[in-house]
């Protein structure tokens, strides 16, 4: 009974949210209209598409590409580590390049956390998470007993990848650079939550240091609050979907 009213209250109040976001989309549908006599009527419509399809951008661009990562998790290297079979060298090696992608990084958030300028939240951002990064970098150098940067050859899936985020950087917004590192963020969490790995597998400790982690807290109010078109989703769809297959393409190369 106490499901069942609590079933019934968020009904009425999920009801009521639509009836007020509808009457919000109307009415900036109306006011789109009025203050564009002629060409209101196509801006109208993408604002008021957008307002009823994507009420949080940040869970709107996992969903959609979702696929991805369920094709991520299905790869050979994967699923070996889930059950046991992977050889060390192959682990070995994969380490050896995500530690080659975290320095390359982590020196281009650091460019970028000296390049944005405005807005303040974006530079706060880009500062934040390079220094997250750099703290990570420095503790992966010194647990694999680096004295300084390796000069690692990368793969063809790495330097595709990394040339993506270079592209980014170099001829994109700052807020498009953010989007594409969310991907990452994304998806090793969700494989740390996803994969069946016991405490007596090996790569039980891959498992548990990708779990539990809470990327919303960084990106979540950031790109709810700047993809605000229809036209800024799209793009930022198109990037977070290359990054996620760069992703997938990481791990089927390893």
């Amino acid at each position: 009974m106490r499901y069942a009213r609590n079933s019934y209250i968020k009904k009425k109040k999920k009801d009521k949210e639509r009836r007020t976001h509808s009457v919000i989309s109307y009415n900036r549908l109306q006011q789109i209209h009025d203050s564009n006599k002629g060409t209101g009527d196509r801006e109208a419509i993408h604002a008021f598409s957008y307002c009823l399809a994507v009420d949080d951008v940040y869970e709107y661009l996992w969903e959609k590409n979702k696929d991805i990562a369920v094709k991520t998790i299905e790869s050979d290297f994967l699923r070996q580590m889930e059950n046991g079979s992977l050889q060390a060298e192959r682990y070995v090696n994969f380490t050896i390049q995500d530690i080659g992608y975290l320095l390359k990084v982590t020196k281009m958030l650091k460019r970028m956390s000296a390049k944005v300028a405005l807005p303040n939240d974006i530079k706060d951002f880009m500062k934040s998470r390079y220094s997250s990064y750099k703290s990570f970098a420095d503790f992966m150098l010194k647990q694999y007993f680096f004295k300084g940067e390796p000069n690692i050859q990368q793969t063809p899936a790495m330097r595709k990848y990394l040339a993506y985020y270079r592209n980014l950087m170099d001829n994109e917004e700052s807020l498009y650079f953010t989007v594409g590192l969310l991907p990452c963020s994304r998806l090793w969490v969700w494989l740390g939550n996803t994969l069946n790995i016991p405490p007596t597998n090996a790569y039980y400790t891959w498992k548990v240091g990708n779990m539990g982690g809470h990327p919303e807290k960084h990106y979540k109010a950031l790109l709810n609050k700047y993809l605000d078109t229809t036209e800024k989703v799209a793009k930022a769809n198109g990037i977070f979907r290359a990054q996620m297959q760069n992703e997938h393409d990481f791990f089927l190369s390893s």
